[in-house]
Parts: C-alpha cells; structure tokens; sequence
C-alpha cells in the first residue's frame, strides 16, 4: 500500500496545483471590466467582439502569461487524471481507463483553447490602434479566430461531459476506492453548482473570478479525489 499511497498523493497535490494555477491563467485573462464609450473605435464591433471588449485593459504581459500559466500547468493537470484512474481501476472494468483518456483528451483541447485566448486579447489591442481603414483586415481576423475557438469548443465539451458522467457512473456503483457520495462530485457538476452558487456571493469575488468557473470545479474535483485517496488504495 506504501507504494501507491505516496505517489496518489504526490499526483493529487500536484493536481490541485495545476487546477489552482490554470484558474489564475484564466482570471488573468478574463478578469476584467470595460466601458465602451472610452474605446470609440471598438463601438462598431461590439455584437463581434461579444464581451472580448474586456480584454482591451490588460497588458500584453498580462495576456501572456494568463495564457502560459494555463498551457504549462496542463501536466499537473495530468498527473490527477492519472491518479482518479488509480482509484477507479480497483473494480477492473474498462471504463476506468476510457475515463482517464477521455479526460486527458479534454485537457488536451483545454490547453490549445486556453492558450488562444493571448491572440483574441492581441486582436483587440490592434482592432484599436489601427486606423480605421485597416479595421475591416483586424475584424476579419478575429471573427476568423472566434469560429476556431467555437469549433474547438463543442468537442472539448463532449468530451468532459463523457467523462465525467464515466466517473459518477463508476463511483455510484460502488466497489471503487472513492466513497459513493463522490458521484455527486466531478468537473461538470461542481461547474453547474459553482454558476448557480456564485451568484450569491459578494461583487468583487464574482469579478475577480470571471471566466474561472470550469478550473475552479477542477480544483475542488482534485482536492476531493485527493483528499479521499490520502490514505491509499
């Protein structure tokens, strides 16, 4: 047992750093308020930028490590799939390894979405510094860029939703080594609990959190997976 609880751990922590560290990236890069009356050269491309507008007050040292924060936590990340895995896999069924690599694949969309988001922040910077012959170039670019980030999107979703709904099916089951009350406990539904929730805490949380919400249901995922594994298998 001694040799799997130290590495369950390790992994687990390592976990909840990267969630921790990937919704910093994200608050660094969302985490922000605008008024569009002081960007008139951003005014007609309100309906395009579709709150993107927000991303015109951050610096580009900012934008960039918001956005390399995330990409370079995604093997800590890793590292707790890795451990959920081992806590699924004592039953011996399939699913716990399809569930992992499901998982895997969504960090792996995760991080090339993520990281995007420094070029829409670039996009916005120039959409207001150039001339504005040169605007309709810019604007071309960016709607370009948003249809990359929809259609990367929709699998990274897919793919999430699969695995998690995996994970609670296995853990309802029982016979894993994680209680069954974690059934109730993955990325997904601490995602719907935290939107619903947040709403009642204060201003400047909900602020500062903005565009957080999918990496912070991931740390509290981690901590649970971890804190309930402390002990071994």
């Amino acid at each position: 047992m001694e040799q799997i609880t130290l590495p369950l751990r390790i992994t687990g922590l390592l976990a909840i750093l990267g969630a921790l560290l990937y919704a910093i990236g994200d608050v660094l890069l969302l985490a922000s308020k605008v008024n569009l009356d002081s960007y008139p050269k951003l005014k007609p491309f309100k309906k395009l930028l579709s709150d993107a507008e927000r991303m015109i007050v951050l610096s580009p040292n900012r934008l960039t490590w918001g956005a390399l924060i995330g990409v370079f936590s995604t093997p800590l990340v890793l590292a707790g799939f890795w451990q959920m895995y081992q806590g699924l896999s004592v039953t011996g069924s399939p699913l716990a390894l399809a569930t992992a690599l499901l998982f895997g694949v969504s960090s792996v969309l995760g991080a090339f979405v993520h990281g995007t988001f420094y070029y829409m922040g670039e996009y916005v910077h120039a959409l207001n510094q150039v001339d504005e012959a040169s605007q309709p170039v810019i604007a071309d670019m960016l709607a370009r860029h948003r249809k990359v980030l929809l259609i990367s999107y929709a699998p990274l979703l897919l793919v999430a939703i699969t695995a998690s709904i995996l994970f609670s099916i296995q853990v309802a089951m029982g016979g894993t080594a994680f209680p069954v009350w974690m059934a109730a406990v993955n990325p997904v539904t601490v995602t719907i609990v935290w939107m619903l929730g947040k709403r009642i805490l204060p201003q400047f949380i909900r602020d500062w959190t903005e565009g957080a919400g999918f990496n912070i249901a991931y740390l509290v995922f981690f901590i649970c997976t971890t804190s309930t594994l402390w002990n071994g298998i």
